[in-house]
């Protein structure tokens, strides 16, 4: 059958077999100038000349700004309107909890990576964190089913074969298992890519780190510059392998602080109980995960459930006028101007400005864990994002606004 016969249509879109192998990575909160700042000082030489012969490009994230939708976004091609995943967590009204949103039971649209594994292609999976690996995993023809892996490096020493198409991946590895706190989680991830690579080839291969790094050291540091470093090098492997290398983030990342590198956070939970009672309204952030130690589950996201009859026009004045408020919307606008699935947000969405960040109560965030200035994301400020390819795309517009969930149409259908 010919590559074009084997074209697959997935939430709409149309995308190419293809023709040699294709990685694509997801850097967890790459701000464009950390790679800028990398190549401006020598320590990622194989990305400058990388950009300069294939595809350079800038692209938008979805907002919410987090981990969970961006890379459901990325993997379905599609906005959470269309796959459901719009946070890390939110209020499930049917349950009537708050739960965290890494179920599969919550995505409403199949995944790129699922819809090739179904046609026969080898697919291969590996996420920093295990929080991703059941969502980005879903639909893969694992174990005897087919020749998909999909683990995390967190529980990589606890891999089967039949739920994750390999047995022991920190053994075959020849690694410990990194700490969730560290550089090292992710470089997991790029040997484990490398090692895949080597060894079964897949077609297709997601590769999606973690913002350890990002969240304490700004573009330009010697730490950052290092993991940047250490990233390029495995980049370079992959592409020595015969792959096409396709690189872009979830989001980006801000520092979240005054002159002094004091955090400047809105406790819009506490503003709201002295406003209509202790309680009544429900202040959402989106941002929450396991892993609260580096940003205090402070991101510049919110979603606010108000009690019913409650003047919503009312509440969003006030809102709109805390200092450090970016801008204030009701959930009709806010999900038509971000994609979002209504049926999973509150009443009323509210975005800081690029150096605030949004909490409930004050009481509820722990910020003793932050040994650096506060650094963080969630909001408009933090949705600009890398989009390269180490392959040009010459018939690419270059006038047309592209997204990170792009990125699969845009390797597969318009690179060399």
């Amino acid at each position: 059958m010919s590559e074009s016969a084997r074209a697959l249509t997935v939430n709409g879109r149309t995308y190419a077999w293809p023709r040699r192998p294709l990685v694509v990575v997801c850097v967890d909160g790459c701000e464009p100038d950390y790679l800028t700042r990398a190549v401006a000082a020598g320590a990622m030489p194989w990305l400058g000349p990388a950009r300069a012969r294939g595809t350079d490009r800038l692209a938008d994230c979805v907002i919410p700004s987090f981990t969970n939708p961006n890379n459901l976004s990325i993997v379905t091609g599609a906005p959470p309107a269309v796959h459901g995943i719009c946070g890390n967590y939110f209020w499930d009204a049917d349950a009537g909890v708050e739960v965290m949103m890494n179920d599969p039971k919550y995505l409403r649209a199949e995944s790129i990576l699922a819809a090739f594994s179904r046609a026969g292609a080898a697919v291969g999976v590996v996420t920093a964190k295990d929080k991703l690996r059941r969502l980005l995993g879903e639909g893969l023809r694992l174990g005897a089913e087919g020749s998909a892996v999909c683990f995390s490096s967190e529980r990589a020493a606890e891999t089967t074969g039949a739920e994750h198409g390999l047995d022991g991946a920190a053994a075959w590895l020849g690694r410990p298992v990194p700490s969730v706190y560290s550089a090292e989680l992710s470089e997991f991830v790029f040997a484990a890519g490398v090692k895949l690579m080597e060894t079964r080839r897949p077609d297709l291969l997601y590769l999606s780190t973690t913002d350890y790094v990002q969240h304490k050291h700004a573009p330009g540091t010697r730490d950052a510059n290092a993991f940047y470093q250490m990233m390029d090098g495995y980049l370079a492997r992959l592409d020595a392998l015969g792959a096409t290398v396709a690189l872009t983030a979830d989001h980006g990342m801000n520092g979240k602080t005054d002159a002094a590198g004091r955090p400047q956070v809105i406790y819009l939970q506490d503003l709201l109980d002295g406003w209509i009672g202790a309680a009544r309204a429900r202040v959402i952030l989106p941002i929450t995960d396991p892993y609260v130690v580096h940003h205090g589950a402070l991101g510049s996201f919110a979603t606010v459930h108000l009690p019913g009859g409650a003047d919503v026009a009312g509440c969003m004045g006030r809102i709109a006028a805390i200092a450090g408020m970016e801008v204030v919307l009701d959930r009709d606008e806010a999900c038509r101007r971000f994609e979002l699935p209504k049926d999973r947000m509150g009443d009323v969405v509210a975005v800081s400005r690029r150096d605030w960040v949004i909490g409930t109560s004050e009481a509820r965030h722990d910020l003793s864990g932050l040994d650096a200035p506060l650094r963080s994301h969630g909001g408009i400020s933090e949705q600009r994002v890398p989009l390269i390819v180490s392959r040009p795309a010459p018939a690419l517009p270059a006038d047309a606004r592209l997204r990170n969930f792009d990125i699969y149409d845009v390797a597969l259908n318009h690179a060399a």
